[in-house]
């Protein structure tokens, strides 16, 4: 768990096999030595960054300029409690959802107890940076080219050293020299391409959305307090399109892995449907969704994957910013075993602990993806299963805890039967 508050006065990196030095090179890179360079300013790479910072390392974060993910911007209870998120950045806080079919058959589902924080991801992501410089990783705004090893001596031993090149807004090259390097630059991440084995195998749901003004209360078919979810292939033939309220503007968006799948005009038709074709435009944003998190995360050496590079977004509801912050948590405390101890086996640490914890979620909501958004006839069924009762209360507390619920037995044994007979067809749809 990140510690709530910034450490006020930072300690020197901790001892350990790659002490800090500060000797000149002569290929041109900086003198300076980062025990990580971390490349991208998202919630994985700025928790990342925040964790080792706090733990006295010499951290770089660096993130490209104007980057605004495309993302609902839900966030858990787990979220807000585990990493000290303040209540003075939720934008809205809903309390139920609407489920919509193809039929349009609306089914509505209410948080048994607690609520869904709701962050704008411009807000939000730019306070989490400002955290991890608070805490004293240093903030670069840059763009990543290209990571290089070269061999060099500074421990007594000759060692490897990362050469991690970046390229300012105004095309000024850089070179960063580090130790380690951590890849949070999400979906085909450059990081991932150039130095993780099978990470050009993954593949992607496109997301897009358009932020628009959110309408008056009692305007249009819109709720401030629900998050609208349409399993409709008009909409998506194989994701789900959305409607969610964020204050005074809400996200309306759509997503497919369907070649030749217009998930904008898919978009234009939600927000024609919802009655938010009026509603002023303020940015419209697109990005690929990993469908899996990666076999592998780390290249053995000195290189770890976190956030959307790793793939960590959640099969069927598409949540990635816990999964994230969690994943960039777990790379941290990889990285900084790494510098403690020398032994790169340390760095499958990051997926290896992340799976434990969540991995079992991952496989289950996988399979749901797979069976319940095949078809549309499907989805009508899936829409109904959430209409039961103990359906809706186990849903909200898996998602606001981030655990599978063990308790209330009888309540599975009663969702088993009742997926199936969805499953069979003995069900009415």
């Amino acid at each position: 768990m990140l510690n709530p508050q910034p450490n006020p006065q930072l300690k020197p990196s901790a001892a350990g096999v790659f002490p800090r030095t500060d000797a000149s090179t002569s290929d041109g890179a900086e003198s300076e030595i980062y025990d990580a360079v971390i490349i991208g300013g998202g919630p994985s790479g700025a928790t990342a960054a925040t964790e080792l910072a706090r733990r006295g390392r010499r951290v770089a974060l660096v993130d490209k300029a104007g980057r605004i993910k495309p993302c609902g911007g839900a966030i858990p209870t787990a979220l807000i409690e585990e990493f000290a998120i303040p209540e003075s950045l939720l934008v809205a806080r809903v309390t139920a959802a609407r489920m919509v079919a193809p039929s349009r058959r609306e089914v509505g589902m209410p948080v048994s107890s607690g609520f869904v924080g709701m962050v704008d991801r411009e807000h939000f992501d730019e306070w989490l940076r400002n955290r991890a410089a608070m805490a004293g990783a240093e903030r670069i705004t840059a763009n990543f080219d290209k990571v290089e090893r070269v061999s060099e001596a500074g421990t007594g031993a000759s060692r490897a050293a990362l050469r991690v090149h970046i390229r300012g807004s105004d095309g000024v090259a850089r070179v960063l020299r580090a130790r380690t390097l951590i890849g949070a630059d999400g979906a085909k991440s450059k990081v991932a391409q150039q130095c993780i084995r099978g990470a050009d195998k993954t593949k992607y749901v496109f997301a897009y959305h358009e932020i628009v003004a959110s309408p008056p209360v009692g305007a249009a078919d819109f709720d401030a307090t629900r998050c609208d979810v349409h399993y409709r292939g008009e909409i998506s033939p194989d994701f789900y399109g959305w409607v969610f309220p964020h204050g005074a503007t809400t996200s309306v968006g759509s997503g497919s892995a369907q070649h030749g799948f217009s998930v904008r005009r898919a978009v234009e038709a939600l927000r024609r449907d919802t009655g938010l074709a009026d509603s002023a435009t303020i940015r419209r944003e697109g990005a690929p969704i990993p469908m899996r998190p990666l076999d592998r995360w780390d290249n053995g050496q000195d290189v770890v994957l976190a956030g959307d590079a790793a793939g960590v977004v959640a099969p069927a509801s598409g949540e990635g910013i816990y999964y994230a912050m969690a994943g960039g948590q777990f790379a941290a405390e990889a990285i900084n075993d790494l510098l403690v101890t020398g032994d790169a086996r340390c760095l499958a640490k990051a997926r290896r602990q992340f799976m434990k914890r969540h991995g079992r979620v991952f496989w289950v909501l996988g399979i749901m993806q797979r069976f319940w958004y095949s078809s549309d006839r499907r989805r009508e069924r899936f829409v109904k299963i959430c209409a039961d009762k103990d359906v809706q209360e186990l849903t909200w507390q898996s998602y606001l805890h981030k655990r599978l619920v063990r308790k209330k037995p009888m309540a599975h044994v009663r969702i088993f039967f009742k997926d199936l007979a969805h499953l069979l067809g003995f069900a009415r749809t």
